[in-house]
């Protein structure tokens, strides 16, 4: 045990084990992604057939199972097992030369790419915070927000499943005062939710449309349980910022469809992340402007 803390004690062997953590649990994330939003799917039409069953005193078929772990990965269109040595992150991909070893259709780059930038976020943690319990919790912080970003990206669904479990873990580790005090982090919970739910109601009140989902005002929440209420002007400016701008280029170049909604989560997550790496820098930066 000792040793095993002296080996992690080490900047390089902390760094080093962060990113290849990084790459393994990036490989999770993408069935994560994948997975979560059809699990939730046929828990919601379960849940309309047992419904319909008490109303007609029938039995709902019986569901295979499926979760995060069963069944076993495959490919889409030939059913082929992925072997173990074809699902190590980013290389299996490339000796694979981004092809099913099956059927040899094209996988998604995607894939690799997920990887690699949990990879690399999980790295970028190591290196700010260093060693130490605190570092690893922004680690969890940056896989959560890679996982709800890419799945509302996908359909426009941030699940209670990752938000919740989010606000609470940001709350608990604020409980030692770990990234501010635990007075701060419930106002910042609270202020969090209640920002976006009043912009939510004053859109709708003047529009009669809904321009965002419950979800991201979890999210905002989630990310003031971090970090406290003084950071949730700078996330909401920032996310506001980079949304506009991927927004409009999304218009200009693609030529997307006004109409189209366009997730606002990913755009609070990056933002929370920036919050959470350079906050006090750019908070100094502007404050010092003045």
């Amino acid at each position: 045990m000792t040793d095993a803390i002296i080996f992690l004690s080490d900047p390089v062997y902390w760094n080093g084990t962060a990113l290849v953590l990084g790459l393994l649990v990036g490989s999770f994330l993408n069935v994560v992604i994948h997975r979560l939003p059809i699990m939730m799917e046929r828990e919601f039409k379960q849940e309309c057939q047992l419904a319909l069953s008490g109303e007609q005193d029938q039995e709902p078929a019986p569901q295979e199972r499926y979760n995060l772990i069963v069944p076993a990965s495959t490919c889409p269109k030939c059913q082929h097992k992925i072997k173990p040595w074809e699902n190590i992150p980013v290389i299996s991909y490339l000796f694979l030369r981004g092809k099913c070893s099956g059927c040899q259709t094209p996988i998604s780059a995607r894939y690799p790419i997920i990887e690699l930038v949990s990879g690399l976020l999980a790295l970028m943690c190591a290196v700010i915070y260093g060693p130490g319990m605190t570092s690893f919790m922004v680690i969890v912080l940056c896989w959560l927000l890679l996982s709800m970003s890419m799945i509302d990206i996908d359909h426009q669904l941030l699940p209670d499943s990752l938000t919740l479990p989010l606000l609470w873990l940001g709350l608990l580790a604020n409980t030692t005062g770990m990234f501010t005090t635990l007075e701060e982090a419930v106002y910042g919970a609270v202020a969090g939710y209640l920002t976006l739910w009043s912009v939510y109601w004053l859109f709708k009140l003047v529009t009669g449309k809904e321009g965002m989902g419950y979800g991201d005002f979890k999210l905002l929440a989630a990310l003031g349980a971090w970090m406290g209420w003084q950071y949730l002007p700078l996330i909401i400016l920032l996310s506001s910022f980079v949304g506009a701008f991927v927004g409009i280029a999304m218009i200009v170049i693609r030529g997307r469809d006004r109409n189209i909604p366009i997730p606002f989560g990913p755009y609070l997550a990056a933002a929370g992340l920036i919050a959470m790496f350079w906050g006090d820098a750019i908070l100094k930066t502007y404050l010092g402007s003045f």
